[in-house]
Order: structure tokens, then sequence, then C-alpha cells
């Protein structure tokens, strides 16, 4: 940097203007910053909102998934640093044929969470972007279940439980509603204004009828496919609820310390896919658990790339209980962040 200060080049794009859709244009301010011997892009979260939309990243995660099955990117699972007060969790993915690597870096503290990613060239090393990625993240969690979704729900599933109602619960809905012909979506959270005040706002966002439900079980009552995106610490959904049909997407625990399905629910699921099984022996509790009180296996669980790499066929039966175990991985942030970067870097 010249004399240690930081060069700014703005860049604007055109867009619709967020409230009416108008094609005014919209300064997007993905700025250049002098940084060693490149000029990075620095990427704020109101731009990955801007352009990081659910379709956009469902696909990239598919083609990232595809890829990966084949022998043209690499996961790297994650690794954490402890303080007696909180943690760094670090991440890192490579895909070859579009010519990225990165990684992502977070901190959670008490005082919160904070998430960025690098993304490079995978033939240089030269820096491309440093992003913000709170949102990336929720958007990425989101499109790895509406991915699995697409694969593994019956192609008539017409209503969802989402269990959860916090900061990653709209892309759950959102995802799920992108993949398949929802007409009706039930939300369960602990906290009952919560819980209706995101029935509100999700009925208005999606035009789906989003109903608060009194508990668990009532919420998952006539569900096609259920989400589950919670902090519990013991499982919340039973095996004894299930019905022949559903799918599941866990997305809320990647940790030991934490679990949403118990053992018997686990048992009911025909077939198990997860984003990299790697990372799911160190951190998906809901398998490790059955797997140590051996009514599970590690051969029974499959990669997510390899169903959407054609290498493992999709949901075989109307009737077939079928779960997917989301832990998140870096190899779909960098595939969302490729996406926001493409779209901003001209």
């Amino acid at each position: 940097m010249e004399n240690g200060s930081l060069k700014r080049i703005i860049l604007y794009t055109t867009g619709a203007c967020q409230g009416g859709g108008l094609g005014y244009p919209t300064p997007l301010m993905a700025e250049r910053i002098a940084l060693g011997d490149g000029q990075p892009l620095l990427i704020r979260e109101a731009q990955v909102r801007e352009v990081l939309t659910m379709p956009r990243a469902i696909d990239a995660l598919e083609a990232a998934f595809r890829d990966w099955a084949h022998g043209r990117a690499t996961n790297q699972p994650r690794q954490r640093v402890y303080t007696p007060q909180g943690a760094l969790h670090l991440m890192g993915a490579a895909w070859h044929s579009k010519g990225y690597i990165g990684y992502k870096a977070y901190f959670s503290f008490p005082t919160g969470t904070r998430f960025h990613i690098v993304l490079a060239s995978a033939h240089t090393g030269e820096m491309l972007a440093l992003l913000e990625a709170d949102w990336l993240g929720r958007i990425r969690t989101g499109a790895a279940s509406g991915l699995a979704t697409k694969y593994l729900a019956r192609e008539d599933a017409a209503t969802v439980a989402i269990l959860g109602a916090g900061a990653q619960a709209e892309t759950q809905l959102q995802a799920v509603c992108a993949v398949r012909p929802i007409q009706r979506a039930v939300v369960f959270s602990r906290t009952p204004e919560t819980r209706a005040a995101f029935a509100e706002r999700m009925t208005a966002q999606l035009g789906v009828p989003v109903q608060p439900a009194e508990s668990v079980e009532q919420a998952v009552a006539e569900a096609d496919v259920i989400c589950t995106i919670t902090s519990a610490r013991e499982p919340i959904l039973q095996g004894a609820w299930l019905k022949p049909g559903m799918h599941l997407n866990a997305a809320g625990a990647n940790t030991l310390a934490r679990r949403e399905l118990d053992t018997f629910a686990v048992g009911r699921c025909e077939r198990i896919f997860v984003d990299d099984p790697a990372q799911a022996r160190t951190e998906a509790a809901e398998l490790i658990v059955p797997i140590e009180l051996r009514r599970l296996s590690w051969e029974r669980v499959h990669p997510l790339a390899h169903l959407v790499g054609g290498l493992l066929p999709p949901r075989q039966s109307p009737e077939e209980i079928t779960l997917f175990k989301s832990l998140g991985i870096a190899l779909e942030d960098v595939a969302a962040a490729a996406v926001v970067y493409e779209a901003l870097r001209d």
C-alpha cells in the first residue's frame, strides 16, 4: 500500500432498485483495495445480498458438487482453535475446473460471530476477493438443503416443516420452495412470538401459507420435507414421528455437543447423505452416536457429491425416508463466493 494508505476503486453495475425493480442504475460499490501486488475486490454484505439469489446459489453448489464427484474439486474439513472465550473456525476448498481456491474464517465469541471469505485464483494464487460472509453463509446453508431436497424428496412434496425460526431458518424454507412445489409450510420454535413472526414474514415473502405450530410433533405431522435448523443440544425430532416418504434436512448442528435427531430417527432413514464424510466423522453427532451404539455404520453414509454427480441414484421409491445431514463445508462457500465475484468483477 502506498504510504500505508488504502487505495479504493469504486465499481458500479446496473441492477434493479430493491424496492420497485425499475431497472435504475444501482451502485453495488464493489471496492478494489490495494493489497500487496494485487487489487482484490472488497465485497460487503449488501453486495452479497444483492447478487446471491437462492436459485443462483443452488445452481453453483450443484455444479461444484458434481465436479467434486469427478475429481475436479477438493474440500478441507473445518478446523477449530479455541480460547476460553470463543473460537476461530477455518475451512478451505478448491474448485479446480472453475479456477478458484479459497477459505472461510470466522470468529465466534459472546459478542457475536464474524465471517469472511478469501477467494483466489487456483492458477496463480492471486487474491481475487475478500468477502463479508454472514449472509453468504446463510444462503449456502439453505442452498445445500435445497440441493439435497432436489435429489431426495418426492417430486410431489408439497408441505414442509421448519424446526427453528432463527437467522438460518429463512433460507432453509426459501431453498425447499425453490426446488419443490410447496403449497404449505409449518414452523415451530420454542418461543410463540418468534414462530408467529416468522410465519407472517415468510408468508408475505414467498406467497406460501406458513403456519406456526405449538409442538415439533404437530409441525411434522403432515410434512413431506422436514428441515431442522436449531441450536438444540438434545434431539428434538423423534423417530416415532417420521412417516414413509419423508425427506429430512438436518442442518442445525455441527459439533459433537449437539444433536437434533434422535437415534431412532436416524435409524429409520433408508438413505443417508452428508456434504463431506470426512467432516461428518468429527462433527455429525447425529451419526456418530448411533454408530457408536452399533445402530448405524459409516458404510451407509454417502457423499452428497456422489448423488449429484450421478455415481449414486436418487430416491428409489415413494416410501423411502431419506436424510441429508448438513454440516456446512468450504466448497459450498467457495462456490457461492465465485457467483458473487463473477457478478461484480466487471
